[in-house]
């Protein structure tokens, strides 16, 4: 149903509910949902899940990533936009990639991203979650990929060993101890594994980075999103691993991405 089929009323009542709820963007939200639904009640009921605070992005069952309109379940982790830098910053250095894994890839939307943009790829994605397993592997259908349930390389299929031209990996990085302190949408919504990086945050990305180098091609590059306070020694992590590490920075989206090339 058309945002424009709904009464004003209705659509001041629907902007108030959510501006009183704390929602800072209260006008866009409810353009979106009234967007989505079909009816007002389809609209009141998405509300009240927003206002009782559910993400958006659960209530739409979709978010915009890299110009992609990305399926959400409830319960699976919110792609972010700053991780689309990250997207960015691997079309850029590996713009001939033919071989593309998405590791810790929770809706798939970094491994569809990617595909949109490169063409005809074989592209791999893999998460421990079962429901985000079920999610990425409708997001990824239409590239032809293949998503992958279990814990990081484990999951992947032996073949791909030593030929993986692009490895992305949004790995959790929030340290433990500052889990807690996460927004309510995130703590309260998304799973834990997504978020927890262990007690420096750094846990899963030294995992990623140690197997790294056995699994892609010469030349390869693997790619993952940290914190501008992690950043030295998530490039510390990458060069042990005996990979060539950079950084790359966004300020406007306010993005760290550490980039380790194969030798």
């Amino acid at each position: 149903m058309p945002a424009s089929s709904f009464s004003p009323d209705f659509v001041s009542r629907t902007v108030s509910a959510l501006r009183a709820a704390g929602c800072v963007f209260a006008e866009e939200e409810a353009a979106l949902i009234l967007a989505a639904a079909r009816t007002p009640a389809e609209a009141a009921a998405m509300v009240d899940r927003r206002t009782a605070g559910l993400p958006l992005e659960h209530v739409l069952g979709r978010a915009e990533f890299h110009g992609l309109s990305v399926a959400v379940d409830a319960g699976v982790f919110v792609p972010r936009r700053r991780t689309e830098f990250l997207v960015d910053q691997a079309l850029a250095r590996s713009p001939r990639a033919r071989v593309v894994v998405d590791l810790c890839c929770g809706s798939g939307a970094v491994g569809a991203a990617l595909a949109a943009a490169l063409g005809r790829v074989d592209l791999h994605c893999a998460d421990i979650d079962p429901a985000a397993v079920r999610c990425a592997r409708r997001n990824v259908a239409e590239y032809g990929g293949l998503v992958h349930a279990g814990d990081l390389f484990e999951a992947l299929p032996a073949g791909l060993c030593g030929r993986v031209d692009l490895l992305a990996a949004n790995v959790p990085y929030v340290p433990t101890g500052e889990v807690p302190l996460l927004p309510a949408e995130a703590r309260d919504h998304e799973p834990t594994v997504a978020l927890d990086g262990g007690p420096d945050g750094l846990d899963v990305l030294r995992r990623v980075a140690a197997a790294a180098p056995r699994w892609l091609a010469p030349g390869g590059r693997v790619l993952v999103e940290t914190s501008e306070r992690q950043a030295p020694g998530a490039a510390e992590v990458f060069s042990t691993a005996g990979l060539n590490a950079e950084l790359a920075v966004s300020a406007e989206l306010h993005a760290t991405v550490v980039v380790g090339t194969r030798r």
